[in-house]
């Protein structure tokens, strides 16, 4: 925002920590300069509107003044739009899709995720290439490797690839990274899957490391997850394989509304729940107090590692935390 010359603040707030945002924190930041813009990570617009109660009218009125609120860092679901977007009722809302290495590639708004259909069913619409970019994909293996020719057929699975004007150049002194991104002459490999849809929006559907490889083939984690999230009882999922590859289990590890004290095998209710949400086996649903999430924006959840300890938990370890 200073870069392009326009005034900001930073609510009152631990900005380590988005989840520490709250309603009247956010309110009283874009009342001190009447902001009709807000940025904020999905943990930062939960926190918002989980603690909107605690508004009031003067809070009420700032917020109605915004005209435009994004955000971005993780998949945002379109439930969690729509309520912070009765929170800001005379703002647009956008969750752009890109990477620090080339920002945006993509664009949408809330009217139009729900215009694209089956919110969840297949990732995270994040839809259309902004200008000068374009999108394409390598199509996954059966191992999970995104080893398939560049393509951008519509409903391909693989790698998200990306060209465009604002590329980054290169990365600086990490020379296999480096080679690995941009072994596609003239595009850079995301590390992200997904696919495109037949009206060119893409799909996000999770991390290329965090692919599962069953034996009735390779299944992408943010699909599985959303499913997982439309049961009642579940805030947060996080779908992981466990096993040997090419023949993982399916392993569903949530937070609860409301939260348990302690991580625990999911009550029988709950599995069943989530187990007929999903279109696909799965092995077991665990439960933790909080799912572990990267450090910048407390919204990508941390699959490596909560496969890691389902992994030990259903080899009869100690439960502890994720």
């Amino acid at each position: 925002g200073p870069a392009l010359g326009a005034t900001c603040v930073s609510p009152d707030m631990d900005v380590t920590a988005p989840r520490t945002l709250t309603a009247s924190g956010l309110a009283d930041a874009v009342a001190a300069i009447d902001a009709d813009v807000v940025f904020a990570s999905p943990a930062a617009l939960v926190a918002v509107v989980a603690s909107a109660a605690g508004l009031d009218v003067a809070g009420r009125r700032a917020l109605a003044g915004v005209r435009l609120f994004l955000s971005a860092g993780a998949p945002v679901p379109p439930e969690l739009l729509a309520a912070a977007a009765e929170l800001m009722p005379a703002a647009e809302a956008h969750t752009p899709y890109g990477m620090t290495e080339m920002l945006p590639v993509t664009d949408i708004s809330l009217t139009e995720i729900w215009a694209a259909g089956a919110p969840g069913a297949d990732g995270v619409c994040v839809g259309r290439p902004v200008a000068g970019v374009r999108i394409a994909v390598s199509p996954l293996d059966g191992a999970g490797d995104a080893g398939g020719a560049v393509t951008s057929e519509a409903g391909t699975t693989g790698e998200i690839l990306v060209r465009g004007p604002h590329v980054m150049d290169h990365y600086d002194r990490l020379w296999l990274t480096q080679q690995a991104s941009a072994r596609d002459a003239g595009w850079h490999r995301t590390g992200d899957v997904g696919h495109l849809d037949d009206a060119g929006r893409l799909w996000v559907e999770g991390r290329v490391s965090h692919v599962i490889t069953t034996a009735q083939g390779v299944l992408t984690p943010v699909g599985l997850e959303r499913r997982a999230e439309g049961v009642d009882a579940v805030g947060r999922a996080a779908a992981v394989g466990v096993g040997p590859a090419g023949r993982q289990q399916v392993v569903l590890v949530v937070e609860t509304v409301p939260p348990v004290r302690r991580s625990a095998l999911a009550t029988i209710w709950l599995t069943e729940q989530v187990r007929a949400a999903i279109d696909h086996p799965v092995a077991a649903v665990l439960t933790v107090p909080r799912l572990p999430t990267d450090v910048r924006h407390n919204s990508k959840v941390e699959r490596t590692r909560i496969a890691r300890w389902a992994e030990r938990v259903g080899a009869g370890g100690r439960l502890g935390t994720p």
